[in-house]
């Protein structure tokens, strides 16, 4: 990761110290899919100790529980990735156990197996030991805000016009994150924003991803699925990328993931 990211996520953990007082500061960091996220806070993780760090995509919900709303709510909910498909009670009780961790303390953070669609086992769940200094958050949509009703009327890929006609699906997860996921994004001091150039970019960087898990390059096959996996994002995504998020820094990126501009967003007193 550059060193022009770097500097802006040391300028946002700043804005949160600030912000926190005595308490630890909690900063996340969003963009779309392969953007560099988790690159972007693993490397701050490393040269900052006591830095503690997790993904909103270690805490998705297990393959069973979302094949249950996908038979109750809609058939897309299977899919994981919007909000609906996250145990949000998970992350808020992270974040209080590294809030509330002394210089003794063994916290067991969350983690998700996305090859095998599951939580990895407890046995398997990272450690961090002490009190931390900082708090990372990564996750594609932390910070998002929710559409107004007529935003929602009109499909913005065929996922949602052949698979979502009624818009049962985008209006639940609209509610979602509404509701439950507002209230967690408040609990995040500072928020960087990684803004992709354009939609388009973002399935080649999905496609990188999936290369990385599945350790072989991908067929056009394979393609086409990250294509359709990535449609399941796109509303929110999209929205974002319009200025509908709340962000203290955003970090513009060309589509090598180099970064352009770095631009101070002004918030309203909270």
């Amino acid at each position: 990761m550059n060193a022009e990211a770097l500097n802006a996520l040391d300028q946002v953990v700043a804005i949160a110290r600030e912000r926190a007082g005595d308490r630890i500061p909690v900063v996340g960091v969003a963009g779309p899919q392969g953007s560099g996220k988790t690159t972007l806070v693993a490397a701050h993780a490393a040269a900052h100790r006591q830095t503690a760090h997790f993904s909103l995509d270690d805490v998705y919900l297990p393959a069973g529980y979302r094949r249950l709303l996908a038979q109750s709510v809609h058939p897309l909910f299977e899919t994981r990735g919007p909000p609906g498909t996250h145990n949000i009670l998970q992350f808020n009780e992270t974040l209080d156990e590294l809030l509330e961790a002394g210089e003794g303390a063994q916290t067991f953070l969350p983690a998700f197996d996305k090859i095998a669609d599951n939580p990895v086992h407890a046995m398997r769940k990272p450690v961090f030991r002490g009190r931390p200094s900082v708090i990372l958050v990564d996750g594609w949509c932390l910070g998002a805000l929710p559409q107004a009703p007529e935003q929602l009327a009109i499909p913005v890929n065929d996922v949602e016009a052949k698979q979502d006609a009624a818009s049962t699906w985008r209006r639940e997860i609209n509610d979602n994150l509404a509701g439950a996921y507002q209230h967690a994004f408040a609990r995040l001091d500072a928020i960087l924003y990684l803004r992709a150039p354009s939609f388009a970019v973002i399935h080649d960087w999905r496609c990188q991803q999936e290369e990385g898990l599945l350790g072989r390059a991908l067929n056009d096959a394979d393609r086409q699925r990250v294509g359709r996996f990535i449609a399941h994002f796109e509303r929110i995504t999209r929205h974002m990328m319009d200025g509908g998020r709340r962000a203290d820094i955003e970090v513009q990126l060309d589509d090598r993931r180099n970064v352009t501009e770095v631009k101070h967003i002004l918030q309203p007193l909270r």
